[in-house]
């Protein structure tokens, strides 16, 4: 989950001009985000180590407005509503809370996966390719931090929507983390209470209330 934490931490409708930068191209990226009151992801999430052997995969959704959202995968959720996390396991029946400090948040959470590369990184064009009918162009991110844990991350933009349609994130001992969206919906008719924990809820269920300080 805290690898996709770091990844999902992911907008125009004019085609990518071959003259165009990647600095200019991911201004149009966020600020595309920026102006929705609200997105819907369904995405695939794929972990591979070629070395180790390994290669999972698994599907989820996220659900954002501001730095709210709300995050399934795995048969868990991870709920922020601005202040506190909530992790909730329904296999455990647990819940827990804690607090978020902005001054030590250095992931790439859901409520930054659309803008997290505005900060922090150097940007190049890359690839571009024709995946499905739509056009993808790739724009290639390297951390400023030379000692970060991030080697390089891949956004794959889509040229006509200007969307993020897939993001690949490779780690120092060539471990890579791959989001692709799957249905990207925005301006939807969300519930009120969607970003807030009902404690007195999970309490009648059986769930044990776990606080962090």
């Amino acid at each position: 989950m805290r690898k996709l934490i770091l990844l999902l931490t992911v907008i125009c409708t004019t085609s990518i001009t071959s003259g165009q930068s990647a600095k200019s191209l991911l201004n149009e990226v966020s600020a595309k985000a920026r102006s929705y009151e609200n997105i819907q992801i369904d995405f695939k999430y794929n972990l591979s180590n070629a070395k180790e052997n390994v290669n999972q995969e698994t599907r989820g959704d996220v659900t954002l407005a501001g730095d709210n959202y709300l995050l399934n995968m795995l048969g868990t959720s991870r709920l922020f509503d601005g202040k506190k996390i909530y992790s909730i396991v329904p296999e455990d029946e647990e819940v827990t809370i804690s607090n978020y400090n902005a001054r030590d948040d250095k992931d790439i959470t859901p409520s930054k996966m659309l803008t997290f590369y505005e900060r922090g990184y150097t940007s190049k064009m890359d690839i571009v390719q024709n995946i499905k009918g739509r056009k993808v162009q790739f724009v290639k991110l390297i951390p400023i931090d030379t000692k970060a844990e991030i080697k390089n991350v891949l956004l794959g933009i889509d040229a006509q929507t200007k969307h993020i349609y897939k993001l690949i994130q490779t780690d120092a001992k060539g471990t890579k983390y791959t989001l692709t969206v799957n249905s990207f919906k925005t301006n939807q008719p969300l519930s009120k209470t969607l970003f807030t924990f009902d404690e007195a809820k999970y309490k009648q269920e059986g769930y044990y209330i776990n606080k962090l300080d």
